[in-house]
């Protein structure tokens, strides 16, 4: 085999996962971290792999789509998932891990492998060659600006807050009807308020507990990200004059206006996600659950991503990676982890293994991997490369994976957790075959 090398910059999840699987396809690997010379507001730890909010890596249940997406990725041999398990405490039916003994497993495994070499330095420009770029939300200001420059991405996107997304099954659509303003189609789902259901969410909403963001100064928050609550305390009825203005929109039920609308906007090609339009909040979750739970229709939504608020940096990847992660227009440079538009511990860790994977199979020269929508990790590619004009980071959920085909032959399971076992079990199968077919000598452990 001949002297194969790839850089990969950054060693969080992302790229010690990345880092693995290139060095089991026998790729020799540069691993660049600016840690413990250099440190981020977030961190403090020098071990790689540093969990800088919560320990959890979330449901490790089939019929929850981030536990199928880490089955995946344990079927494909990832070493974020053998510290896992390693480094697993009780947490019912959720994986979570001792921080300490979960980052260290990771330092030990990739700096006394063989082919891996490890280097502490801040890197102010895209390496040439094969590279994964794996540098986090935290991106420094001078990694930022060569990444900026780059063939087929005009500007990083910074954003301050993020809406609520739910999913459609989970909507009663008793109490929403379908419509938009002005009799211009109906691409926006609306849920009416009478005047005695909006004062009492306002009541709620001013009353809430929001959760503390460092640095947050509320009169330095742009108007276009400005929380919802905060809105509210600028006044009663901002927000019907606001978000919630039912100007253009007759409820079809009633032939009339309604005192104030909630409108959600599709969020996702298939048609299963739909975001809260102009809610963007700090909220802590489980008072989103509960206060916006008061909106009609939202009695029992089902949150694929709650709202969040605090800056982060992020590539506007539609358009700019393909579905593996890699540059549309400089093959072999991928970019992996939370700044491509993944949201959370596992997804970035997934990025990163198939970036791993992928490049590492070009350079023996097998073909780069995409996997389909079936799957999780398929799914997540897609939705990071798929346009999409409000494209914002995003867990893995099952409305991003493709669903079952319904027909005369096969009607639709209505037990979503029937449904959502199914779907992961064909997503299992197809990976058995994929690596029966294709993991071979180069991924053996």
């Amino acid at each position: 085999m001949p002297d194969l090398h790839a850089t990969v910059v950054g060693a969080g999840l992302a790229g010690t996962e990345s880092a693995w699987q290139l060095a089991k396809h026998g790729i020799h690997v540069t691993l660049i971290e600016m840690k413990p010379e250099k440190m981020s507001p977030a961190h403090h730890s020098p071990l790689m792999a540093e969990l800088v909010c919560s320990n959890s890596l979330r449901s490790d249940r089939l019929t929850n789509a981030v536990g199928l997406l880490k089955e995946e990725m344990r079927m494909l041999d990832s070493l974020v998932m053998k510290a896992a398990e390693v480094a697993r405490v009780p947490a019912g039916g959720a994986l979570a891990v001792d921080r300490d003994t979960f980052s260290g497993y990771i330092t030990k495994a990739l700096t006394e492998h063989p082919l891996i070499t490890v280097e502490s330095k801040e890197v102010t420009e895209i390496p040439d060659g094969p590279v994964i770029i794996a540098t986090g939300p935290l991106t420094s200001d001078a990694m930022s600006e060569a990444i900026s420059a780059l063939p087929g991405l005009d500007t990083l996107n910074f954003y301050d807050a993020a809406a609520p997304i739910v999913t459609l099954e989970s909507l009663n659509m008793e109490r929403i009807f379908r419509q938009s303003r002005y009799d211009r189609g109906d691409d926006y789902l609306n849920c009416p308020m009478t005047e005695a259901e909006y004062n009492a969410f306002v009541d709620a909403l001013l009353a809430a507990e929001t959760a503390e963001i460092h640095g947050f100064e509320e009169k330095k928050v742009f108007e276009g990200c400005m929380p919802v609550e905060s809105m509210a305390r600028r006044g009663r009825m901002v927000l019907a004059f606001g978000p919630m203005k039912p100007v253009g929109l007759k409820d079809p039920r009633t032939g009339k206006e309604a005192y104030a609308v909630v409108q959600l906007r599709q969020d996702n090609e298939a048609g299963t996600l739909y975001n809260l339009v102009g809610f963007q909040t700090r909220l802590k979750f489980p008072e989103q659950r509960r206060v916006f739970g008061m909106i009609p229709g939202l009695e029992n939504a089902s949150y694929a991503r709650y709202g969040v608020m605090h800056r982060n940096t992020f590539l506007n990847s539609p358009g700019f990676l393909n579905a593996h992660f890699e540059m549309i227009n400089r093959p072999q440079c991928y970019f992996a982890g939370q700044m491509t538009g993944v949201e959370g511990y596992v997804e970035s860790a997934a990025s990163g293994l198939l970036c791993g994977l992928s490049l590492g199979r070009d350079l023996l020269g097998l073909g780069t991997v995409e996997f389909p929508g079936i799957t999780a990790m398929g799914a997540m590619g897609r939705y990071v490369s798929t346009p999409n004009k409000n494209f914002q980071p995003m867990n893995c959920s099952f409305g991003l994976i493709d669903g079952l085909v319904v027909d005369k032959q096969h009607k639709k399971i209505r037990n979503k957790q029937q449904r959502y076992e199914i779907i992961s079990e064909r997503s299992l199968q197809f990976m058995r075959d994929w690596i029966k077919e294709n993991m071979v000598s180069d991924l053996d452990s």
